[in-house]
Parts: structure tokens; C-alpha cells; sequence
């Protein structure tokens, strides 16, 4: 009997619909920055538009962390100039910062929710605090009415890191729509997915216009544009830019992706509610119920579900056994994530003690993350659901 397939953390669902939107961009020969490129910009404009607001600008890059360093650079970040973020993300936020010139500090986390902590951000702001960039943490909003009440009071620009969060809303308004900008992802293990992509919304048009020029070396036109029934139109370089453009060839398969996005969170309820059944009674960490963000209005994305694994509960199972157990298994299984201040680079440089933010410090010693995907079958779940358990008791 052979054994199962390896269980892909975050493989996406492609199904022939993006395939041939695909093949049709190849047939028209049409592969970089095009009208598809477009179309998919207005899809998430109107997806990410709130009841009785106009519809936001959307620019298209190749990345969301293209779209984080473009918000901080439109935002006109100077050397100096300090961003409060979480201690509890990416590398790519941070990365975001330096990359812009601008210097990172970390607030820490709330433990349940994972996302910023609003008091510890008070605590954080400086004289040369100029921006705040939270992120929506698997999906679940952040404390917008705290930190927009933050960034009122000290004259702050925000920029919100959306990467897990198309689908999230707080009390009803879209996440991204808060402060200055909010930044997308549609990288290959995302709700929403380009293979690589990512995207700016704002609802400041010269925001926009800046973004999209800077992501395309700065040049005053896109190539898509350069002809009219008028004759060519010369491009003019007008800023120092970067090569941070979305191509057709991405957007393609989001057109397709977003006719499905409300079917897709659908399917990811149906494993998320399967996990916290199967957990209840065992010694991990479960994340916090659901209820507690609908009662508000709000909405979780579901990107990510992530259990924590404390030694002093599980009889002295790590989490790093039980990331290997599922892998021998053939399941994959992710780390959401490692706290900032613990990685070398950071520490090198800014003189970072992870002990300085203890619950982000401790969530990135415990946390895995478990398969959460539309395409994951009810046989899937099963194997993960017995995988765990076959652990952990």
C-alpha cells in the first residue's frame, strides 16, 4: 500500500479556470503589466470598498512587502523617522522599514489575539514615531479603533500590513481602509493567490498615482499606455523607482481566484471549526474562538490556524516534535512565526533582547501552524486531526 500524498502546507486551489485565463494571456502574448493587471486592481478595489464609501485606489505590485516599502517611501518616511509594528510577523515587515530608511520598533503582542497591543504601542511612541504598521495577524483585525485613536493623537500615518487579511473586516469596514494605506498578498499560500503579487490600496488618489509610478522605475506611464489611436506617448522618469510591477500573467489567475474568494473562507470555516472540535480537550493552545470578532461586527480571514505548544502542558512534547512528527507523517506544517527580536540580523543591528517583549517572545517558541486551505479535503483534515493526536493526549 503506498503511503498518502505529502500534505503541501498552503497549496493553493487551482482548478482550469485560471489555467486557461493563463494560457490566454499567453496566446495574446501579453505577459508583463497589461490590462488583466488592471482588471484585477478594479476586482480589489470593489471587493475592499465600504458600504457608502467610494471604492479605493488599488495598484498592483509583485509583492506585498513592494507594497509595504512603497507606502512607507508615498508616505515621504525619512532617516530618523521611527514605525511602530509587531514584534509578532514576517521578516518582511520589518524589512519593509529599513528598506524605506525609516527605523522599526516593536510593540508587543496581546496573547490572545496576536495582533499589536495598542498600550505597549503608547509606550513605544517618541518624538520621531511618524508611523504605526500593524498587521492583521492570520486574519484576525487589530484593534483598529484603539490605534487610529493612537495615530490621531500624535499626527501618525498608518499602514496597515493585510497580507493575512483580504477577506478581514472590523466592525463591518474593510481591513486596509483604516489609515493611509493597506498592503495585500497574493503570494502561493495566501486566501487569495497570484503565485507571487501583492497590492496597495489607498483612498488617496496622489498616494496611488506615486506607488504605481515608483513601482515601475519611476517612469510616468505604464508601457500598456504608451499607445493611443494619437501615436506613441513618450515616458518621462520622473523618480528614482524600483521594478516592483505586477504582470498579467498574476493577475490572470486573481481574476479567476476572486470569483471564488467567498466559497474559498466558506471551506476554511468548515477545517477551522473541524480543529477546534477535534483540540478542545487537549493541553495546547487553541486560538481565540471566533465569537469573540463576530460579536463586534468584525470578520476573521482564516489565513492561518495555530495552536501553541507549551512543554509544561504537553508532558514535554516541543513544538519542534511535533512539527517533525507531522512531517514524518508527510504533513506540512508552518511557524507563525519566530518573534522579530530573535533573528540575528535584527539583533546585530539594533541591539534587539527578545526578552524585551516576552509574549511575542513565547508565542514564537510554541506556535505551529496546521494546513489551512480550500483545497484541503475532508480526508486531509482527518490525517492532521489524527496526526496531532497521535502526539499529543
Amino acid at each position: 500500500m503506498s503511503s498518502p500524498e505529502y500534505l503541501v502546507f498552503g497549496q493553493p486551489l487551482i482548478a482550469r479556470d485560471e489555467i486557461d485565463e493563463v494560457v490566454d494571456s499567453m496566446q495574446k502574448a501579453w505577459l508583463g503589466t497589461g490590462p488583466k493587471a488592471a482588471a484585477f486592481e478594479k476586482s480589489i478595489a470593489a471587493y475592499k470598498t465600504n458600504p457608502g464609501e467610494a471604492a479605493p485606489f488599488a495598484v498592483g505590485l509583485n509583492s506585498c512587502t513592494a507594497g509595504l516599502h512603497l507606502s512607507c517611501l508615498a508616505l515621504d518616511l525619512q532617516p530618523g523617522d521611527e514605525v511602530i509594528t509587531t514584534a509578532m510577523t514576517f521578516c518582511a515587515t520589518v524589512n519593509a522599514i529599513i528598506h524605506a530608511g525609516a527605523t522599526p520598533v516593536l510593540a508587543d503582542v496581546d496573547p490572545s489575539t496576536f495582533n499589536i497591543d495598542p498600550a505597549d504601542v503608547r509606550r513605544k511612541i517618541t518624538p520621531k514615531t511618524k508611523a504605526l504598521l500593524p498587521v492583521h495577524f492570520a486574519g484576525r483585525p487589530c484593534d483598529m479603533d484603539a490605534l487610529m485613536a493612537i495615530a490621531k493623537e500624535h499626527n501618525l500615518h498608518v499602514i496597515e500590513d493585510c497580507a493575512h487579511a483580504i477577506e478581514t473586516l472590523y466592525k463591518g469596514r474593510a481591513a486596509g481602509t483604516f489609515g493611509d494605506c493597506g498592503a495585500l498578498s497574493f503570494y502561493s499560500t495566501k486566501n487569495i493567490v497570484t503565485g507571487e503579487g501583492g497590492m496597495v490600496i489607498t483612498k488617496d488618489e496622489a498616494i496611488a498615482a506615486r506607488i504605481k509610478m515608483l513601482a515601475l522605475h519611476g517612469m510616468s506611464l505604464d508601457a500598456w499606455k504608451r499607445f493611443s489611436d494619437d501615436g506613441y506617448k513618450h515616458y518621462d522618469v520622473a523618480e528614482v523607482g524600483f521594478k516592483y510591477n505586477m504582470m498579467d500573467l498574476q493577475a490572470a489567475i486573481g481574476l479567476r481566484q476572486m470569483e471564488k474568494i467567498g466559497a474559498y473562507l466558506e471551506r476554511r470555516l468548515v477545517v477551522w471549526n473541524r480543529y477546534q472540535e477535534a483540540f478542545a480537550d487537549l493541553p495546547i493552545g487553541l486560538p481565540a474562538p471566533l465569537e469573540d470578532t463576530l460579536s463586534t461586527g468584525s470578520r476573521h480571514a482564516l489565513h492561518l490556524y495555530t495552536v501553541l505548544i507549551d512543554p509544561a502542558r504537553t508532558g514535554g512534547i516541543t513544538r519542534d516534535a511535533l512539527l517533525l512528527h507531522l512531517h514524518r507523517l508527510g504533513i506540512g506544517t508552518g511557524v507563525h512565526y519566530r518573534a522579530i527580536p530573535t533573528h540575528s540580523a535584527y539583533k546585530k543591528r539594533f541591539g534587539w533582547d527578545a526578552a524585551a517583549w516576552p509574549v511575542a517572545h513565547r508565542i514564537g517558541e510554541q506556535t505551529v501552524s496546521l494546513p489551512l486551505s480550500a483545497k484541503l479535503t475532508d480526508a486531509d483534515i482527518d490525517r492532521v486531526i489524527s496526526g496531532v493526536k497521535g502526539l499529543i493526549k
